[in-house]
């Protein structure tokens, strides 16, 4: 009985933990630059000092990312950029660490910081990238910003800066809590010329709604049958512990 209860037990817990999975992946349907979560489960057995496994588990394990390009949304606007095709832009993550988003939507800040839609700084050739007062700006393939400064000419363009555009091996990559995605090594990565932008689209999540909403009703049933499970196992606990006392 309690090798039963113990497997229909982690079954459930382990539905839940792969749900939350798929929930995230929902909740970034409209996230720009989203990389869905795959979620895997497997059997796991139980060791009690030497011997064969007494009894085994589930276990719910994000295996890998993602990292199929999502659809490009064209929206004309000059700070929005999108990635093509692989690469990542540089950032710098809260604690001072260097992170990586497709995140494209960009914008100047009060003291002339370029920024992501959520704030972080964009790395640049020497670090966060500082734009001095001008009247546009535009981002060129390879990532290089060019501005008209205040006050003169549209023939007067001058290059302040270039985004930090890198590609490392997928398999080296990892997301962090914070959803950024960051070297296993915590090196920070090498500049790639390869790497190109798209100047006036976004690249919009590469989450599959059909797929996630699919895996949850799965997901769902499993649980269900665990909890049935359960039920059973104790109903045929108390059928013997009756014929126990008969006896």
């Amino acid at each position: 009985m309690d090798k039963a209860l113990y497997i229909a037990m982690t079954g459930a817990k382990n539905n839940m933990l792969a749900q939350g999975v798929h929930a995230n992946n929902l909740a970034n349907v409209a996230t720009n630059g989203f990389r869905s979560d795959f979620a895997q489960a497997r059997a796991m057995p139980v060791y009690y000092g030497e011997g064969y496994p007494t009894r085994a588990y589930a276990l719910t394990e994000r295996p890998a990312i993602d990292f199929q390009q999502g659809p490009m949304i064209e929206t004309g606007r000059d700070l929005d950029v999108a990635v093509k095709g692989e690469g990542w832009i540089a950032v710098q993550a809260p604690d001072g660490s260097e992170a990586y988003t497709r995140t494209g939507s960009l914008y100047v800040d009060s003291l002339g910081m370029l920024r992501t839609g959520n704030g972080l700084p964009v790395l640049g050739n020497g670090g966060p990238v500082a734009i001095p007062e001008s009247e546009k700006i535009e981002i060129g393939t390879d990532g290089t910003i060019t501005i008209r400064a205040a006050g003169q000419g549209p023939q007067t363009l001058a290059s302040v800066d270039r985004i930090k555009l890198v590609r490392p091996d997928e398999s080296a990559l990892h997301k962090s809590e914070d959803g950024l995605i960051r070297h296993l090594n915590g090196e920070p990565g090498v500049p790639d010329a390869d790497v190109k932008l798209v100047s006036g689209f976004l690249e919009s999540s590469n989450v599959n709604v059909v797929d996630e909403m699919t895996d949850m009703l799965s997901l769902t049933r499993q649980y269900e049958m665990q909890v049935k499970l359960l039920q059973k196992v104790e109903q045929n606990s108390e059928s013997a512990s009756r014929l126990m006392r008969l006896s």
